[in-house]
């Protein structure tokens, strides 16, 4: 056999991120390989043999394995670090880590194996059944031969071989067997190494992900490779405990409805963390179900990162917020009071009020006499709305971000009239001590032709002054040829009711002036590929301009608008494949009213807790579905389980995964709350019955559950992400004074 040094081997310097991409590469390309081995030739030494080679070829790559990644922790004797498996348990790969004295008995896998040597050593003796089996629970075993598996070396097993484990020094092994280890049928274990008395081997538990430091994340942030920096808790925990500023909020509990849209490339770099609550673990698991083959948990949770020196911020949407605040300081965008502003109008000054905001908020509550005119419209609309170059316009939102970026943006493309942002928005109007407009639809018309041209000109100055690029169909068509080694969002940016109207096959709805407000819910890989497009020519530019602004690096405008291309209509959901393997049987809305009115059933709603207490089925109770085992145990007893979510969806999905409940049988409301809804059944709102707490979602500050002064104190953490920016360093704006 090859003889190696049983050291851990000086490996050739990698950063965080280059280590993940490659290895991640290298994996794939050896599990396919190996993949292909097996089809080509069965589960038979002679491709096992061939498997081996491939295997070292994979483990002599020691800078792939940095072993600050693969620790053992303390107090254990090693550690199983899952690097690929897939969705049918078949073809895992492992590092196995092993301390000082690590010992397994003599044991078989009912599966092929193969293991290699990263470094350390790991002697293996090899064992045959001699025993007719006819015994249960007895057999005799007999050794065949030994190996010291070190770099450079690896061994292979049979499905029916036993062998020990022994591990000298510490060391690091791949492991590569035909099923996944959580998945293998029957596995027996001998007490001692001449056989006697075997038992049943337990499925093995706590496998994870690779790790990394904090100090390592923060440096694979500021290089210019892709990555996505998740935040797994709910978005409640995520805003209330903190967060690391570049973090995005992807709960576990919405994993498989979110990630296809915010991360589509499956070999993205994908660091997950939790609050050190058992959450990370199961999300990686299921991320490598779905296909995701290059993920690592930074190591501590989110307390690591605050340990490690760097900032927590608390909210949602941070990198947009702190945006438009650092926009305020370095433009010096001017603002008004909402005091002075009433009595300019009061006084007859003609003012024109543009709220920013989507149409929906903005019937909610508006600044009377203001018309709707979402962000990255108002390039487009305000100035043919304006006969003097005199006329005021004042920009508001709810609070700061968005009156602040859309009156820049107007100061951006040159408009000649004086342009103010409303200050705090519709809060301060309120904290005035002024009324708010309830249910208007007044919105700014389309330009006229006119308008337009005078638009395009303006938006196009600023779209070169901030390095937006224009493409044409060949370069789109490039770019999606390319998408499995580099992420692309084809955004469109347009308002929701226009996208349904007809868009480019593959293009996500994301509105301009959403997308720079909350840029974190539509993209989550930063250094990505951004196109967007409108069917005018101003949106995708000014939306572009402040996306580079905010230090995206490539960002393009598709040329030409959407004339003469195929568009297509409606809004498909973006499909969530693992419904086809949770198969719960269903019942329908008729069918749960009377079992609710004869009292035999509990409905338990996953829904998002705003939605819950907005409306939801008499006598549903709230749960979170990452916790929804715990909850289930303040939910009483009842002949059957009903569980429930909008359309239905999530709660497909967590049935499937449920152990023992405690309840009868388990069944999934059809088509959800929406089919309960549709069959004219009333609904009730509020906090009815509560099996968990509602901490899944950030609650607005006019939230109706919000503290008393949750405006004010809402206000001063936006004025206040200044400061602590001043204190996170660099995080990537570019922003021209």
């Amino acid at each position: 056999m090859p003889t190696t040094s049983a050291t851990t081997p000086a490996a050739k310097a990698m950063s965080p991120g280059a280590a993940m991409d490659a290895r991640a590469a290298a994996v794939a390309e050896t599990v396919a390989a190996i993949r292909g081995i097996e089809r080509e030739l069965g589960m038979t030494p002679a491709a096992l043999d061939r498997i081996k080679e491939r295997l070292i070829a994979l483990a002599s790559r020691s800078e792939l394995f940095p072993a600050e990644s693969f620790p053992v922790p303390a107090g254990m004797p090693g550690k199983a670090y899952r690097l690929a498996e897939d969705r049918d348990h078949r073809f895992a790969l492992y590092a196995a880590a092993g301390a000082p004295g690590r010992e397994a008995p003599p044991h078989n896998h009912t599966t092929w194996a193969v293991i290699a040597g990263v470094y350390g050593e790991e002697h293996n003796v090899f064992y045959r059944r001699t025993d007719d089996r006819s015994v249960p629970g007895q057999g005799s075993l007999e050794k065949t031969s030994e190996l010291t598996i070190v770099r450079g070396n690896a061994c292979t097993l049979m499905p029916d071989d036993f062998h020990t484990i022994e591990t000298r020094g510490n060391g690091l092994h791949l492991h590569m067997y035909g099923m996944s280890l959580e998945h293998l049928p029957q596995r027996i274990t001998f007490a001692r190494e001449s056989g006697g008395q075997y038992w049943t081997y337990p499925p093995t538990a706590g496998i994870a992900a690779p790790l990394v430091t904090p100090q390592a994340v923060r440096e694979m942030l500021g290089d210019c490779g892709e990555m996505a920096f998740l935040d797994v808790r709910e978005e409640g925990v995520f805003s209330t405990a903190g967060h690391p500023f570049h973090a995005c909020s992807l709960p576990l509990s919405r994993l498989e409805l979110g990630i296809r849209d915010l991360v589509p490339r499956l070999l993205t770099c994908i660091v997950l963390y939790d609050g050190e609550d058992g959450l990370v673990d199961r999300a990686a698991t299921r991320l490598q179900m779905m296909g995701y083959r290059n993920i690592a948990v930074m190591a501590g949770g989110a307390r690591s990162w605050e340990a490690a020196g760097y900032q927590l911020f608390t909210g949602v949407n941070v990198p947009s917020k702190a945006f438009g605040e650092i926009v305020e300081h370095r433009c010096h965008t001017p603002h008004i009071a909402a005091g002075e502003l009433k009595r300019r109008l009061d006084s007859g000054e003609t003012i024109l009020i543009v709220d920013s905001r989507p149409i929906g908020e903005f019937r909610n509550m508006s600044i009377p006499g203001a018309f709707d005119c979402p962000g990255a419209e108002l390039v487009y609309r305000v100035p043919d709305r304006l006969a003097s170059p005199d006329t005021l316009v004042v920009v508001n939102c709810a609070g700061r971000t968005r009156s602040i970026i859309g009156a820049q943006s107007l100061r951006n493309a040159g408009l000649a009239n004086p342009v103010l942002a409303l200050e705090n928005g519709t809060m301060g109007w309120e904290l005035a001590g002024l009324e708010l407009a309830r249910g208007r639809e007044e919105s700014l018309p389309p330009p006229s032709p006119a308008g337009l041209a005078q638009a395009r000109a303006l938006a196009a100055k600023v779209a070169e002054r901030h390095g937006v690029g224009h493409i044409d169909d060949a370069m789109l068509a490039r770019f999606a040829g390319e998408a499995e080694c580099r992420t692309l969002y084809l955004l469109d940016v347009r308002s929701p009711e226009e996208y349904a109207q007809g868009h480019l096959a593959g293009a996500r709805s994301a509105p301009g002036g959403q997308l720079v407000q909350a840029t974190d819910a539509y993209i989550n890989t930063r250094n990505a590929r951004i196109v967007l497009t409108d069917d005018d020519g101003v949106r995708a530019a000014m939306t572009g301009s402040w996306l580079r602004q905010m230090g995206w690096p490539e960002v393009y405008v598709l040329d030409g608008g959407l004339a003469g291309r195929p568009l297509v209509a409606g809004v498909a959901a973006t499909p969530v494949p693992e419904l086809e393997t949770a198969a719960v049987p269903g019942i329908s809305a008729a069918e749960l009213k009377d079992r609710i009115d004869r009292g035999t059933v509990a409905v338990v709603d996953l829904a998002r807790s705003l939605a819950y207490e907005a409306g939801h089925i008499p006598g549903a109770w709230f749960a979170v579905r990452a916790r929804l085992a715990d909850a289930l145990n303040n939910v009483p007893k009842a002949p059957m389980l009903v569980l429930t979510s909008p359309d239905g969806v999530l709660a497909r999905l967590a049935a499937a995964e449920l152990g023992e409940t405690g309840h009868g049988e388990v069944r999934v409301l059809d088509g959800g709350t929406d089919s309960w809804r549709a069959a004219g059944f009333s609904l009730t709102g509020g906090r009815e019955a509560m099996a968990d707490t509602p901490d899944d979602c950030w609650r607005r500050p006019y939230d109706p559950y919000a503290a008393p002064g949750a405006r004010e104190r809402y206000l001063q953490w936006e004025t206040g992400l200044v400061g602590q920016l001043e204190r996170e360093g660099d995080v990537g704006f570019r922003i021209p004074g």
